[in-house]
């Protein structure tokens, strides 16, 4: 199954609510590097960050997601 890259995160703590919600939709997804930065936060850039991938039919549900997690009174990720 091929899978894209929807969003990039610097560090480990910004996706636990995200991870935690595609999780309970049941959207197959794949964070990237998770566990590299985890061990080493300070190898986020060399690495491109955390980057989340979804099969290419959930992008625009994930993205919807991704926004509502970014609302001005409830700043997420």
């Amino acid at each position: 199954m091929e899978f894209i890259t929807v969003a990039h995160f610097n560090f480990a703590h910004e996706i636990v609510v995200l991870k935690s919600i595609l999780e309970h939709e049941q959207i197959p997804h794949l964070f990237q590097n998770e566990n590299l930065i985890s061990v080493d936060p300070l190898a986020s850039i060399a690495y491109g960050g955390i980057q989340l991938k979804v099969h290419p039919s959930d992008t625009e549900r994930v993205k919807t997601l991704i926004e509502n997690l970014n609302r001005p009174d409830l700043k997420i990720i």
